[in-house]
């Protein structure tokens, strides 16, 4: 029986959805754009990277070809170097969002038709009550924040404030979020994770998507710096997904980086959260050494997202590209016949784009492995159909979406 890995290289999208000008993002391309940005120059770091974007495993598999399908023009360095290596094709968002959750659920075949709510970008930007009842419920001497902002800038502003006072920070986004940031040890890590989940039971009323723990450690005097033990705490599937099913099936589920916290730990199987990209993808290739027939390896890579994309770091984004495109022969060295590889993204993060929040955008569909035949897997409506190729492949009924393969 076949075998499944199913990697999203999370906000590595590739050329403006149909609809982002409804979102702000029309012309939004986050690989297009740091390829143009490394083929300018733009792209340089002493000790990290220099010149053109060199990806060319990813280019083999149709990376630049899905993304002139997507936008109509091919990213410098990304044509094809010889003959293809996988299937390749682009898929439209048709959920009501640009946010983690909601791309990770329409891949595995549910898409949110209804928004998500969201906080305003004012101060303070939460209502009263919700605030007022989370320093009652949590014994908080009060809070922090209280607005729209991004985490890293937030915790160097306030961090110290934090530390001498004992209040956490609560900040949002543009995306359906509430974040509360703490110091490890001043503040307690567990405490933390406490204060998150009365946190999601106040956010439900408020159809918010995710509370995020995002713990931090360090000094005022040497510098504040995030930790690897950020959780999120998101609202469960409303209905069935490709997940269930294999649950439903007996089959085999391995779920690697923050899918089990996307999915609220249901149907999830055994759950590795191992910290940076590469850790994590040692993990999924591990687990699919051992994997049973006819099961699913299911891999989140988050650090193009949230440690380059949300920073808008045009050179670390890059780096980060050309390490995973340097693990791909890993990835098809593990591959046994019979297994199928998909690789997608949930959203975009443009780095060149103003603002520090996801971009709307269409998303990369490479698929490969011993018996896939390379070639062009057109647009696909919805990136249900990911979820739905996945299906198929593993001899489960499709549901929603049409499978590309």
């Amino acid at each position: 029986m076949a075998r499944a890995l199913l990697i999203v290289l999370d906000s590595v999208g590739i050329g403006g959805a149909p609809d982002a000008e409804r979102y702000g993002d029309a012309g939004s391309d986050t690989v297009g754009h740091i390829a143009e940005a490394c083929a300018a120059g733009r792209g340089d770091r002493t000790g990290l990277r220099s010149g053109p974007l060199r990806l060319p495993h990813l280019a083999a598999l149709g990376l630049g070809l899905a993304c002139e399908a997507a936008t109509g023009r091919m990213p410098p360095g990304l044509a094809p170097p010889g003959a293809l290596a996988g299937a390749w094709g682009h898929a439209v968002e048709t959920a009501a969002g640009k946010d983690t959750p909601s791309g990770h659920w329409e891949i595995a075949g549910l898409a949110m038709r209804e928004p998500w709510g969201y906080f305003p970008d004012m101060r303070p930007a939460f209502p009263e009550a919700l605030t007022r009842d989370l320093i009652r419920l949590g014994d908080l001497p009060g809070i922090l924040g209280d607005r729209h902002a991004s985490g890293i800038a937030i915790i160097d502003a306030l961090g110290a404030e934090h530390v001498r006072t004992g209040r956490p920070i609560c900040y949002t986004s543009a995306d359906s979020v509430f974040q509360i940031a703490a110091h490890e040890d001043a503040f307690g890590l567990e405490r933390l994770y406490d204060l998150c989940r009365i946190a999601r039971e106040l956010c439900d009323a408020y159809r918010i998507g995710r509370v995020i723990a995002r713990p931090f450690a360090g000094t005022a005097e040497a510098g504040f710096r995030r930790t690897s033990h950020r959780r999120d705490f998101s609202v469960a599937p409303p209905a069935d997904t490709l997940l269930d099913r294999l649950q439903a099936a007996g089959r085999d589920v391995v779920s690697v980086g923050k899918i089990g916290d996307i999915f609220a730990h249901r149907a999830t199987g055994r759950e590795i959260k191992p910290g940076a990209n590469m850790a994590c993808l040692d993990a999924a290739l591990d687990a699919l050494g051992s994997l049973a027939d006819g099961g699913l390896v299911f891999a989140n890579l988050v650090d193009f997202d949230s440690e380059h994309g949300h920073r808008r770091d045009v050179p670390g984004y890059a780096a980060e590209l050309e390490a995973f495109d340097a693990r791909v022969p890993d990835i098809l060295a593990t591959l046994r016949p019979g297994d199928l590889c998909l690789v997608s993204a949930d959203h975009g993060n443009d780095p060149t784009w103003h603002g520090t929040e996801h971009t709307r955008e269409q998303v990369p569909v490479l698929a490969f492995g011993p018996g896939i035949a390379p070639g062009p897997l057109g647009r696909r409506a919805t990136f249900s159909d990911i979820g739905a190729t996945v299906a198929r492949h593993l001899g489960l009924p499709p549901g929603a979406g049409t499978p590309a393969l």
